[in-house]
């Protein structure tokens, strides 16, 4: 029996919702009584998993591809007819990217990490947050990575992406620190989702050989977490990076 958050009456977004962490975190927050839109470039796989989540709370699916300001814009303001209001937003979407050094990694391929790691949670942030300003109230969580802080071997983008993230989530926190808004990030070590399917197995080798817990963090275990940060009690700390590594982390 997971611990109560308090989450009723808000309005959250989850970026890359329908599957893995994010439908975690949607999970977590339907169980604590938000209503929740799922964005998601796939839309017809949003819909399928708010179809089975249904019963658990009102949830909407948005179609939106992160790394297009344009279609961030047009899901934000579908958003907010459906809702009336944008309370948290969760910035979780996002790819791995290839496993290889930095002097053999393909130039469009560390731009595609780039725009759906880095600039989805800056269009994000740049649409959402003047609504939050607007009526003085919001939670930003942003999800980075151990990656960020240590930078993995053999993936760059991914952890440079990521270290990018932690710096966003620390820059707007301060520029909205005079209003009742939280803007965090979590750092977790690597999780079993579908985004192993773009690792090689040497790469998954690798990073739990660096996790003292000794396993993968569980999706459930940074929907907790989220949840928290995602919260009115959330209220004094901003622009802190929530280790949830399994120890691997050294600051």
């Amino acid at each position: 029996m997971s611990n109560k958050i308090d989450l009723n009456g808000k309005f959250a977004v989850v970026t890359g919702g329908a599957q893995g962490i994010g439908r975690a975190i949607v999970e977590r927050f339907l169980d604590s009584g938000a209503t929740v839109a799922i964005w998601d470039r796939d839309l017809d796989f949003a819909k399928k998993t708010v179809a089975e989540l249904a019963k658990r709370g009102r949830v909407e699916a948005v179609a939106v591809d992160v790394s297009d300001y344009a279609s961030v814009e047009k899901a934000r303001d579908q958003t907010a007819t459906l809702f009336g209001r944008i309370d948290i937003l969760v910035n979780n979407a996002g790819v791995a990217g290839m496993n290889t050094t930095t002097w053999e990694y393909p130039v469009e391929e560390w731009r595609k990490v780039m725009s759906i790691n880095l600039d989805g949670p800056f269009h994000c942030c740049k649409a959402i947050a003047p609504v939050m300003i607007a009526q003085n109230y919001g939670r930003i969580v942003n999800i980075a990575s151990v990656a960020g802080k240590e930078g993995n071997p053999n993936a760059p983008a991914y952890s440079a992406s990521k270290a990018g993230v932690i710096s966003l989530t620390k820059s707007l926190a301060k520029e909205t620190a005079n209003k009742d808004i939280s803007v965090n990030c979590i750092t977790p070590a690597a999780a079993r989702t579908a985004i192993f399917d773009q690792m090689t197995q040497t790469h998954i080798d690798f990073m739990l050989s660096k996790i003292p817990r000794g396993r993968f963090v569980l999706v459930d275990e940074i929907a907790a977490l989220a949840a928290f940060c995602a919260s009115a009690d959330c209220s004094f700390t901003t622009g802190a990076a929530f280790d949830i590594s399994g120890g691997r982390a050294t600051y």
